[in-house]
């Protein structure tokens, strides 16, 4: 993985805004529309060579494939795998799922809430095998075509963690919850290796490990939950044995939306799980009002000697355009704390982690925003190399 040495490097959470044809493709398949393969692959390769050409525009410098051909960072698995289906059962539990502790003590704010994503719940309805590599391998060839063209500092591609699985995949097969997180973690290891193997950073999203805490696991005690989240790397560090710690990098959030986020499991209950996986950059929430203090906590542990800190600078869920002295403040913090060669500049969460018919951010806020973050890198550099 590239790393800071003599400027912060910046890049962002994985997913960007499609554009609405391709958008308009995505929801129509995943509501049972038969849609043209070789029109939904063309619009594909079009929309990463542009957003990526974007990114790079933008200053960013460690850069993805906007994720523009998945509905959501987790549920588009479900066209990849056989033992994924449809079922209302699944939408019915998935629903229940996503009701947050938060969302339970503010129900007045919780009846405004528009839903999380135009797509449903599907179920795990039999035996996980990987069956199709096409879509894998066609998300690749994209990324490695449009990034040639731009030449960024680096690449990575995105892929959902086995622990968040268990939530958007609903399991309705497997007898319990470790026998399934089990099959998840075998199932994910033939994207997790391809992606490294195409020579691409490998990001692993993990809200499992925050957000999950909210919903998922709103009946168990810290301590339960902590327990599964120790349950969930250990599959996690399995899945990615022999794939190198310089070549991955782990997201962790509290869920990507605007809204109280009052019962957020505290970053310092939960980072100490964290750097156990064998990723070697973690990324986390660090600007958004209700963890944007959480770098005083990160001063009083012992961070290892061979983790990188992706914090997020700006945030993804307000159209609000941080100010770049503001970046350049923020980056500071986290450069105090392990080094300036160890702070890779970052966005709390994804710009378009699913596809829906009226995104939070705006799209061309979404550029002034990562425009704000390469300049408040820029700023920051400056203070820290000279």
């Amino acid at each position: 993985m590239k790393t800071s040495k003599d400027r912060i490097l910046t890049t962002h959470t994985g997913s960007l805004p499609r554009p609405k044809p391709l958008a308009d493709l995505i929801m129509g398949r995943e509501q049972g529309q038969n849609i043209d393969a070789a029109t939904f692959k063309a619009q594909t390769a079009k929309a990463v060579d542009e957003v990526v050409a974007q990114q790079v525009a933008a200053g960013i410098d460690i850069i993805s494939d906007g994720e523009m051909s998945k509905p959501s960072y987790a549920t588009y698995i479900r066209h990849r795998v056989e033992g994924i289906a449809p079922d209302p059962r699944a939408a019915e539990k998935g629903r229940d799922i996503m009701i947050g502790r938060d969302l339970l003590a503010h129900p007045d704010f919780a009846n405004r809430r528009r839903n999380f994503s135009d797509a449903a719940f599907p179920g795990c309805i039999g035996p996980l095998k990987y069956k199709d590599r096409s879509a894998l391998d066609r998300d690749i060839a994209h990324l490695k075509t449009a990034a040639a063209k731009s030449n960024p500092v680096d690449v990575f591609m995105t892929a959902p963690s086995p622990g968040i699985l268990t939530r958007f995949i609903i399991n309705l097969h497997y007898p319990t919850e470790n026998a399934y997180v089990a099959a998840l973690a075998d199932m994910m290891k033939t994207e997790y290796r391809a992606i490294v193997e195409a020579g691409f950073v490998l990001q692993i999203d993990c809200p499992d490990l925050g957000s999950c805490r909210n919903n998922q696991y709103r009946e168990l005690t810290d301590e339960q939950f902590r327990k599964i989240a120790a349950r969930n790397i250990e599959a996690l560090n399995a899945a990615t044995e022999g794939l190198p710690a310089e070549r991955m990098r782990l997201h962790m959030c509290w869920g990507n939306y605007e809204g109280p986020h009052t019962h957020d499991f505290p970053l310092l209950q939960i980072i100490d799980i964290a750097f156990k996986a064998r990723p070697q950059a973690i990324s986390i929430e660090a600007a958004n009002p209700r963890h944007d203090h959480e770098w005083e906590d990160l001063k009083t542990i012992k961070i290892p000697d061979d983790k990188i800190l992706i914090p997020g600078m700006i945030d993804s869920t307000t159209n609000f355009v941080e100010h770049p002295r503001l970046v350049a403040q923020r980056i500071g913090r986290y450069a105090d704390i392990v080094g300036r060669e160890r702070v890779i500049a970052g966005v709390d969460c994804g710009f378009g982690t699913s596809v829906r018919s009226d995104p939070i951010v705006v799209d061309s806020i979404v550029w002034t925003k990562l425009r704000a973050l390469s300049e408040g890198a820029a700023i920051a550099s400056k203070k820290l190399w000279t």
